[in-house]
């Protein structure tokens, strides 16, 4: 069984040196790929890990590497291939979700080759997101009933208390939304942008194909209701 569980304690810190950076509001300076961060220490750990958002870091608490970097580090394999092994530990994260409710065993199975493999092509990891995300789709819609949709750009939107079960906010930017109270049970969030969304008090269980990261990047209180971990900075 692959763990798609970050550890960051049995990883060598790769995102913090193949990944780059770049300056924003989720990363206090610029960093090329292969650079090692400059709060790095000598025994791969964060001088800074106690106070990320306070030193300008959103982005790093906010990602999740799906167990990609320990894998690499654990296997010995070239560490040119983490950002990729990153997409497809990511994909299969979808995908073992995506099992529970429908057909999607074809798909895993080729994943998990793909990123056993000593060489990966780029291209076929492109390749295999299409039809993964298709695949999704598909049993997206056969869980939630019939369509539901909401315009694209809800950044900043008023949803206090909404009842959003069954909606599909996949790919919505959600930047700001005011989400407090709202029903998200059977919600498809693949890929929506929850940066800075205010989900104090949301119910969350069931959510469709929403991850750590995106969980990660929300504001949300005890009061808020959700299957994943709640993250440490939630208040």
């Amino acid at each position: 069984m692959i763990d798609l569980r970050s550890d960051c304690a049995s990883c060598a810190g790769l995102c913090c040196v193949e990944l780059p950076f770049t300056r924003s509001a989720d990363f206090a300076v610029d960093k090329p790929a292969g650079k090692p961060c400059a709060n790095l220490t000598g025994d791969f750990r964060c001088r800074i890990h106690d106070r990320l958002l306070d030193s300008g870091y959103q982005g790093c608490v906010t990602f999740d590497c799906f167990g990609a970097g320990q894998r690499v580090t654990q296997e010995g394999r070239d560490v040119a291939l983490f950002p990729l092994l990153r997409q497809l530990h990511e994909l299969l994260c979808y995908l073992e979700e995506a099992c529970r409710y429908g057909d999607a065993a074809d798909l895993r199975e080729e994943a998990e080759a793909l990123a056993a493999s000593s060489v990966i092509d780029g291209f076929a990891v492109d390749e295999l997101r299409g039809r993964v995300g298709a695949r999704l789709g598909e049993i997206s819609a056969q869980v939630r009933g019939p369509a539901k949709e909401m315009r694209r750009d809800l950044a900043g939107a008023r949803l206090r208390g909404r009842d959003l079960r069954g909606v599909s906010l996949r790919g919505r930017l959600l930047i700001g939304a005011d989400l407090r109270g709202a029903d998200l049970r059977r919600a498809d969030l693949l890929g929506a942008d929850l940066r800075g969304a205010d989900v104090r008090g949301a119910d969350l269980r069931g959510a469709l194909f929403l991850t750590r990261p995106q969980v990660a990047a929300a504001r949300g209180d005890r009061e808020t209701r959700l299957d994943l971990d709640r993250p440490g900075h939630w208040r």
